[in-house]
């Protein structure tokens, strides 16, 4: 063969991969308002960064005759490239060739590309769009998907791992973006389960739709499962690039510096009237937060689970802060089952990364009943505090209002390692409400003038941040309007902390 001849098989060959399915599968894909992985990649990636790796691999399946239907790339598009200029490894099931399934040579390119990504210590992010395992490979398959597993695990605190679900997820597939960091979903066209709407019929009768049983709501707003939504693939694409911004590359380094014009000195009036003079009445509490960081530029997580706490990035005079603060217009603010288990796992992630944790504290105590009882909020409940116990990254804390009994404790107190702690003056520091703390201490043995005296009287000695600074268990009580430059003066205080918890192989943490 001529050396002329050899460059054009090549050329061949590139085309031949880069149309994957054909033509009539693209379109169908665009028809149904979604977009192919290549494009998928080029919209996330930095424009001609993206170098793609193992394009010309085939299955090696000869049952049902499946050797005579071989397509370069085999369903899997791998490869690196940048986001803002940072190395980036990226893989994007293509559901263009064979429905996207997974099959042993697919899965080999996977565990290739994130064993690299691992020496190299940058992030992975999975395009997931797929119908699961190739039936015709039978366990080849399942043994494909067990090497990610065991590989996501491995990577899992060295470096950040991020899967968006663009279409179908479904049995064992759903475990490896479960096992990642963080999930994006697209609305109405992605879903993830373990079971599908035709096996949940067969063997419990109930009859559910794929969008209720696995829609991006459903994992959104009900299951917990899901961190994002977007309306489109683009979208998705976009937050993905938005959210990587917040995260370092790995676990040896900090998160991206990104320089602030905004002032780090100001201040904001009207975070001195944000909380009500009345202690039962709600406010939200994400105006604080929004009015504090820069740009008021705040990405929350989860925003539809668990809406009693609120979690999320943000950046105070260009440094990274992972923010969480409990919600008082949602349950007033108690701790639940799902806002435990929420705030846990991002705290864990923050502190995996170097990440300090900013904790925003208006929290009457834990959501009493036997549903939260039998549902083991004690057990629950016990993960967030073993999180905040753990972290051995920055922890500042701003108590707003209530800090009331164990609640003040897990909420990041002085006293489970937080490293700086602000109290606003209407701060109330105590075992527990007022009208609650009479009645026990006095069993109703007083008349009503008696009882509105002590109450008053628990109030004044207990309901405001003053006997917790005598104790040095407050550092600072502050006006409200000053927390922008408090938090920023706390961050640059400690960004050189250095604690090590003791060693051991891991903890055992309540799960």
């Amino acid at each position: 063969m001529k050396l002329e001849d050899k460059y054009k098989l090549l050329e061949k060959k590139k085309k031949e991969a880069a149309l994957s399915g054909g033509i009539d599968r693209i379109e169908k894909m665009h028809k149904a308002g979604k977009k192919t992985a290549r494009e998928r990649i080029n919209d996330l990636m930095d424009p001609g960064s993206f170098v793609e790796t193992d394009k010309f691999v085939t299955h090696r399946c000869s049952d049902f005759e499946m050797q005579k239907n071989k397509i370069l790339g085999d369903g899997i598009i791998t490869g690196y490239g940048r986001i803002e200029g940072r190395l980036m490894f990226v893989f994007a099931q293509d559901f263009t060739v064979f429905g996207g399934t997974m099959s042993r040579a697919n899965a080999d390119k996977v565990v290739k590309l994130m064993q690299t990504a691992l020496k190299m210590g940058a992030p992975v992010i999975g395009l997931n769009d797929s119908g699961g395992a190739r039936i015709q490979e039978g366990v080849e398959s399942l043994a494909g998907y067990a090497d990610i597993f065991y590989l996501n695990t491995m990577s899992s605190g060295v470096i950040p791992q991020i899967s968006a679900i663009l279409g179908a997820c479904a049995g064992g597939a759903v475990y490896s973006p479960a096992l990642t960091d963080f999930i994006m979903m697209v609305n109405k066209t992605s879903n993830m389960f373990v079971t599908g709407p035709d096996v949940i019929k067969a063997v419990t009768h109930e009859e559910v739709t794929k969008e209720d049983l696995g829609g991006a709501m459903a994992h959104n707003s009900k299951s917990g499962v899901a961190h994002f939504v977007a309306e489109n693939d683009e979208q998705c694409m976009m937050m993905l690039r938005e959210l990587i911004g917040y995260l370092p590359s790995n676990n040896m380094e900090e998160p991206p510096f990104k320089t602030s014009l905004d002032d780090k000195f100001r201040e904001d009036e009207k975070l001195q009237t944000v909380i009500p003079d009345d202690p039962n009445k709600p406010y939200d509490m994400k105006e604080i937060i929004v009015t504090v960081v820069d740009n008021n530029n705040f990405l929350e997580v989860m925003p539809y689970y668990a809406q009693n706490i609120i979690i999320g990035f943000a950046r105070l005079n260009g440094q990274v802060a992972g923010i969480v603060a409990n919600q008082p217009q949602i349950l007033a603010g108690v701790l639940d089952i799902n806002s435990s288990v929420k705030a846990a796992r991002f705290v864990r992630f923050c502190d995996c990364f170097n990440i300090p944790i900013i904790t925003f504290v208006d929290v009457p105590g834990f959501l009493p009943g036997t549903t939260q009882e039998f549902g083991g909020i004690i057990k629950h409940g016990a993960k967030l505090l073993y999180a905040y116990c753990e972290a051995t990254v920055p922890k500042i804390t701003v108590i707003t209002r209530k800090a009331y009994g164990g609640a003040y404790d897990v909420m990041s107190s002085k006293h489970i390692g937080a490293d700086v702690n602000y109290a606003y003056p209407t701060a109330e520091i105590a075992v527990m409400g007022a009208e609650g703390a009479v009645n026990i201490i006095y069993k109703n043995t007083l008349n009503e003038e008696e009882r509105n005296s002590a109450v008053e009287n628990y109030k004044n000695t207990f309901a405001n941040p003053y006997k917790a600074a005598e104790l040095g268990y407050i550092d600072e009580i502050i006006y409200p309007k000053e927390t922008r430059i408090k938090l920023i003066q706390a961050l640059e205080m400690t960004k050189n902390k250095r604690k090590t918890n003791p060693p051991k192989k891991h903890g055992n943490i309540p799960l």
